[in-house]
């Protein structure tokens, strides 16, 4: 059955989820309902260097964006234990969720198909490997999508992310 992929625009509800943190300890995105604003960025693959590069971004920018009552949360399909060392090994402080099964990233529209190749480029097993759009939604403290961004390039984009919050009112 081919990926149905869902596009999220500005205006809509955010997609309402719970997810296990790097600790393991549960988020629940409707907690921040009211208190903060929530930079939902999706990654493709804890470790890899322009994930490193995103994570790092946001991480010193942590300050800045608490100033503007934001928490940044990023999401991948790695589990818990690669977050925690991911998060550990580069010293970032952004929340970092899993979402092994891809449910969240469903619900987002993250995921596609992508051929699974082997080294001469022929498929593996015929079967198309699910992969995640480098994305990142910024949702308000009433839970509305404020910016639905697909497609994004790592390098820069926490600023970008930082400008629209800093214009929000």
């Amino acid at each position: 059955m081919p990926l149905q992929v869902v596009k999220l625009q500005a205006g809509m509800e955010a997609p309402h989820f719970e997810l296990p943190d790097a600790d393991m300890h549960p988020f629940r995105l409707a907690a921040q309902q009211d208190k903060l604003n929530i930079v939902l960025y999706f990654y493709p693959k804890d470790d890899t260097p322009g994930c490193t590069m995103e994570g790092n971004e946001f991480s010193d920018l942590e300050a800045e964006f608490a100033r503007h009552d934001t928490l940044v949360i990023g999401v991948s399909r790695d589990d818990c234990i690669s977050h925690a060392s991911f998060r550990d090994k580069h010293g970032l402080s952004v929340l970092l969720l899993s979402d092994p099964e891809g449910r969240v990233c469903r619900k987002y529209g993250v995921l596609y198909e992508k051929e699974a190749c082997t080294e001469q480029g022929r498929s593996v097993d015929g079967q198309p490997k699910l992969a995640i759009r480098r994305s990142t939604f910024v949702i308000d403290k009433r839970g509305k999508l404020r910016h639905a961004l697909y497609d994004v390039h790592a390098h820069g984009h926490p600023q970008e992310i930082l400008k629209l919050i800093k214009e929000m009112k």
